[in-house]
């Protein structure tokens, strides 16, 4: 067993795809026990940190260690892999899934069929080892994603956005598995989009255009933030144009059903949002301050307008 602190890490690691560049400089060390992940809309550079870590891609400049080596073709065989694109084969049961995925790993017959049965239990894919891979739904085909990445009983798992198109109760039941993982000491490295699942993580990434944009626990990134914050629940798509012409306004961006809006002044700003509104028959806006999220964050830093 690694038992070292550090269990992946890159430092002035830079990659380009012909005239893309996909990480620009990025340090960073994930520590053993963590759940770590990498936040950041598509085309960030989460995928590419994660194929570079299981030696899949090399880096241009700089350094990847996974589990203390920089041989990480040869420290993978200690790390598991759920990709984005499911990659079983839907015409074979999920047993049959199971046992061929553990016999590529070189592991004997009856340790693939014990331990396929205990990982099968665990994701609660026991009463359904006899079905078709094609015939599960979403959330059953990552589960047994999950199962495969986890017969080698591997000390670190990489998943490149899991939960892609995965209903919502689907998505809880796999992140408790997770939780579950973790809890037994399993360190464990996913990239998601999805600011819900960011807060899931203990320590977290916000990377965009391959750059690290910061690095911390939900409070630590949260507090960073120094703006002041107004939420209404008028969602008119049209709005954003007068709303940010009003004073006190540094930003607006329309969150699912409502406007978040950035302000230098927050009885001021209001004054002048509602002032407005009134000018457009819009009598009945409610505002209120509120304490900004991950998303906000991620907005402010990455200059992004939604």
């Amino acid at each position: 067993m690694f038992s070292e602190e550090i269990y992946l890490s890159y430092s002035g690691v830079s990659k380009s795809f012909g005239h893309l560049r996909a990480l620009n400089c990025v340090d960073l060390k994930i520590r053993r026990g963590e759940i770590f992940g990498f936040i950041g809309p598509d085309g960030a550079g989460k995928t590419t940190l994660i194929r570079m870590a299981m030696g899949i891609n090399n880096p241009d400049t700089g350094e990847c260690r996974l589990l203390g080596s920089s041989d990480r073709s040869e420290a993978r065989v200690h790390a598991g892999y759920v990709s984005q694109i499911f990659s079983m084969y839907t015409d074979m049961s999920v047993q049959e899934n199971i046992e061929l995925f553990g016999s590529l790993y070189g592991t004997p017959h009856d340790v693939v069929y014990t331990r396929a049965s205990a990982i099968l239990k665990r994701t609660g894919l026991w009463p359904f080892r006899d079905r078709f891979v094609g015939k599960l739904s979403g959330g059953m085909k990552q589960k047994l994603a999950l199962a495969a990445g986890l017969l080698h009983t591997p000390e670190i798992l990489f998943l490149d956005e899991p939960t892609t198109g995965v209903d919502p109760v689907a998505r809880r039941e796999f992140w408790a598995m997770l939780y579950e993982l973790n809890h037994d000491g399993l360190t464990i490295v996913v990239s998601t989009p999805y600011m819900d699942e960011a807060e899931l993580c203990t320590r977290k990434m916000f990377i965009n255009r391959g750059k690290i944009l910061d690095v911390g626990t939900s409070d630590e990134l949260t507090s960073k933030y120094d703006g002041k914050l107004l939420m209404t629940d008028f969602s008119d798509r049209r709005a954003k144009k007068w709303i940010l012409g009003c004073e006190h306004v540094l930003d607006a961006n329309l969150f699912g059903s409502s406007y978040h809006i950035v302000v230098d002044n927050v009885e001021e700003g209001k004054a002048s949002i509602l002032k407005a509104a009134g000018a457009r028959n819009i009598p009945s806006m409610i505002l209120r301050e509120i304490k900004p999220g991950l998303e906000d964050l991620f907005v402010s830093l990455s200059g992004e307008k939604h």
